[in-house]
């Protein structure tokens, strides 16, 4: 048991390292390509982006027919997201609404990967000589603040677009300290602009780590409950015990699963609102 003991980190460690190009030698290398997440985010951006166009394109060509199935579904999905965008912003921005959807389900089916037997996917690969394997990307920081990120892109540009860049600078010096005179005004824009940078970076730094956050532990726990019959196999354990073990294993796998199917849509509903709320304070004077 002993000797083998240290198979069971080494186990974890695999299911937690990335497919890369190179060794992560620092917090931030540019030149690290994590090829499983981008394979995963473009191949699920492909899933969502084709499947929706075919059902516009069958929508459209039969107008006047009653929706069934996938195509009833896609439509209340449009609708709901709509919905969600009209109670928060009341603008024009035709930009908005289709975003928010496609980040609920592209952010859907990044967490909605982690649903999938941990050993699965990496054992195919390791099948083809592939060393490591994530199937989650947002269990990767990169993918998580490269949504967030582009997030905070759009929410600086619409705030300048909307406001002129001197408002935009105006909210953040002259907010929430203000006075008649400028030499007061002067020290109380300083503090004002270290406030409001403070808020303003925490936006796309919460949005990026809540999904990441979440997931990862949801992930974790998936790989704790796979080692439960990996101990068993260690262990030598009556064939009685072991059976007790994987009983106990699925029975515990299966309530983690549905509890974490609720987590990976509320997760995607936040980043979604977030976003929703953040653009439509980008378009709004105060």
């Amino acid at each position: 048991m002993a000797a083998k003991q240290p198979q069971i980190g080494e186990y974890i460690l695999h299911h937690l390292t990335f497919l890369t190009n190179k060794p992560q030698t620092s917090l931030v290398n540019f030149t690290v390509i994590d090829y499983d997440t981008v394979f995963f985010s473009v191949l699920l951006a492909v899933l969502f982006a084709g499947s929706f166009y075919l059902v516009a394109r069958k929508s459209a060509a039969a107008s006047n027919s009653v929706p069934r199935g996938f195509q009833s579904f896609v439509e209340m999905l449009v609708d709901w997201v709509d919905s969600q965008v009209k109670d928060v912003y009341h603008g024009t921005n035709r930009l908005i609404a289709p975003l928010a959807l496609t980040i609920f389900c592209w952010v859907y089916l990044f967490n909605f990967m982690d649903l999938l037997p941990v050993d699965l996917l990496p054992g195919v690969a390791g099948a083809v000589g592939l060393a490591h394997l994530k199937v989650v990307p947002s269990t990767d920081l990169n993918a998580a603040f490269g949504l967030s990120l582009t997030v905070f892109i759009l929410m600086i540009y619409y705030s300048i677009k909307v406001k002129g860049l001197l408002g935009f600078l105006g909210e953040l010096t002259l907010q929430p300290f203000r006075a008649k005179n400028i030499f007061v005004q002067i020290p109380l824009s300083i503090v004002n602009f270290v406030l409001e940078s403070v808020t303003l970076i925490a936006r796309p730094v919460s949005l990026a780590l809540r999904l990441f956050g979440n997931l990862f532990a949801g992930e974790m726990i998936f790989v704790l409950l796979a080692l439960l019959t990996l101990v068993h196999s260690y262990a030598g354990l009556e064939s009685v015990s072991g059976w007790g073990m994987a009983l106990m294993q699925a029975v515990l796998t299966f309530a983690w699963e549905v509890f974490h199917l609720l987590i990976i849509t509320i997760q995607a509903f936040i980043f979604m609102v977030l976003t929703i709320v953040y653009l439509a304070m980008a378009h709004e004077h105060h």
